[in-house]
């Protein structure tokens, strides 16, 4: 798997957030036998290890109910967590492995369904607004109403990276993603690969400028339908922020 360290220049971002690190994570799937399963928990040292700032994590947490206590042994040993879910929390997919987890213990991470927390960062007040996964697919998700001007920084979590698509301009800074698996099994060639899951998605893996925030898309830790990966590694990623 891969730990990436990646800087990421954010214009506007006040001088204060400068060396701001924030981990994003994305797609455990816990509950089934996956080779996913060791790379969470790959993952959730490295995190622990480094002491980021936040630990921000973008959805389908659980593909099963017995995935649930191991969830919340894996978020008390890391720093501040906030959590959006994806549609494999409500098994809410064509994966025939997928039940459904009812309501989702974060201990003492912080869970955003439609709703926004502001938290003191440096001096500098960071928002943290997330997308509850059922309001997106019933094209119900208005996430921008939530967000706040008078924040310094304003951060989006979503499971589904197409909701970059649909924001105003400049209305976050951030947008962070997870869903594609980077395609989880694919077929490479000379100049890049074939992605067999969305193979004409059009944000799969990395950073996206975008009118309405930089967008980054995790392909995540876990695995859904085939418990494999092929050329399409599971990664963790510390973003450092950069003023510009």
């Amino acid at each position: 798997m891969r730990l990436v360290e990646l800087e990421l220049p954010l214009a506007g971002l006040p001088v204060e957030l400068d060396g701001l690190r924030i981990v994003h994570l994305a797609d455990f799937h816990l509950g089934i036998p996956s080779p996913g399963s060791q790379a969470v928990e790959r993952a959730v040292a490295w995190v622990a290890s480094r002491k980021p700032d936040l630990v921000l994590i973008t959805g389908d947490l659980l593909a099963r109910p017995r995935g649930a206590e191991r969830l919340r042994s894996l978020i008390d040993r890391l720093p501040p967590v906030y959590a959006v879910l994806g549609n494999h929390d409500f098994a809410d997919s064509r994966d025939p492995f997928s039940k459904p987890v009812g309501d989702v213990d974060l201990g003492p991470g912080t869970l955003l369904l439609d709703q926004a927390e502001t938290v003191e960062l440096r001096g500098r007040r960071v928002q943290l607004v997330g997308v509850d996964p059922r309001a997106y697919m019933r094209l119900e998700a208005r996430p921008w109403e939530l967000a706040d001007p008078t924040a310094d920084l304003r951060v989006l979590l979503c499971h589904f990276p197409r909701i970059v698509d649909f924001l105003p301009e400049r209305v976050f800074d951030l947008v962070l993603a997870g869903h594609m698996h980077d395609g989880q099994i694919c077929l490479p060639y000379p100049h890049g690969k074939v992605r067999l899951a969305h193979p004409f998605a059009p944000y799969n893996h990395g950073i996206y400028r975008r009118p309405g925030g930089t967008l980054h898309v995790s392909s995540g830790l876990g695995t859904t339908f085939l418990p494999l990966r092929f050329f399409a590694r599971p990664e963790a990623t510390e973003l450092t922020l950069r003023s510009v």
